[in-house]
């Protein structure tokens, strides 16, 4: 089993940037992805992005740059660092880590609040 606490959500301006992070305990060991997927409200659950324990990552085309995730292996903590934010960025911000090719363990979810 993987916990995971989540912190860094918040109310910004458009154009502000917030810096989220998700540290996981427990079977840190199996861990090979750690990321960060996101949920408006009437919308569908959507990835943000992935980083592996090799360092690739992948990012949604709608980040377009904006966005930087990162991890420390040493706290078993991954980051997300957005830039830019728009009104429809405002979202739920879920952390989500797990082993290769299998399901992930979840976060509760960090509130991310975009006003104009």
């Amino acid at each position: 089993q993987v916990q995971l606490v989540e912190s860094g959500g918040g109310l910004v301006q458009a154009g502000g940037s917030l810096r989220l992070s998700c540290a996981a305990s427990g079977s840190t060991f199996s861990i090979y992805y750690m990321g960060w997927y996101r949920q408006a409200p009437g919308k569908q659950r959507e990835q943000v992005a992935i980083i592996t324990t090799n360092g690739a990552t992948n990012y949604a085309d709608f980040v377009n740059g904006r966005f930087t995730i990162s991890s420390d292996s040493a706290k078993s903590t991954v980051y997300l660092r957005m830039n830019g934010l728009k009104l429809e960025d405002t979202a739920v911000y879920y952390c989500v880590v797990g082993p290769r090719g299998q399901p992930g363990y979840w976060g509760q979810g960090t509130q991310v609040t975009v006003s104009s």
